[in-house]
């Protein structure tokens, strides 16, 4: 299983040289996108027939619309000879970097609009609030913060 960040987390790792690697199809890409330096994007439906592409030796961040779908391409790269300190999931995937307010380019409500059961933030109200920290500093019922 691999270990999973949050936006926050997955932002400071990029800085620090990791490379995102977006599983969405091309047509979600589109609409939305990371706006990060070390970016590459393998869609879900390519990957077990490219994910060689990855190095072996770098940090690698998954990521994807929502988090499940790299959830699955983190586990599949462990399970391919992938180090586990060096793959992480970020967690909630676009939709919560878009509720976080981190740089992409496109149009954020893409993710935003149509998410409603996501995360701790409850409706979709508090989804698109302009004051986000309102669910990030909220606890997710077990002790740890949400976000």
């Amino acid at each position: 299983m691999a270990n999973e960040i949050y936006p926050t987390s997955a932002q400071s790792r990029v800085k620090n040289g990791a490379l995102l690697v977006d599983e969405r199809e091309k047509n979600e890409v589109e609409q939305l996108t990371y706006r990060v330096p070390n970016i590459i994007n393998i869609p879900l439906s390519e990957f077990e027939f490219r994910y060689q592409e990855l190095p072996l030796d770098k940090n690698l961040v998954m990521v994807c619309r929502g988090g499940g779908s790299s959830l699955r391409a983190a586990g599949f790269l462990i399970n391919h000879g992938y180090d586990t300190a060096k793959v992480v999931n970020m967690r909630h995937g676009m939709i919560r970097r878009a509720q976080k307010g981190f740089p992409s380019k496109g149009d954020a409500t893409t993710v935003l609009e149509t998410n409603t059961n996501s995360g701790c933030c409850g409706s979709a109200s508090a989804k698109t609030s302009i004051d986000k920290s309102a669910c990030c500093n909220s606890p997710k019922g077990d002790g740890s913060a949400c976000c």
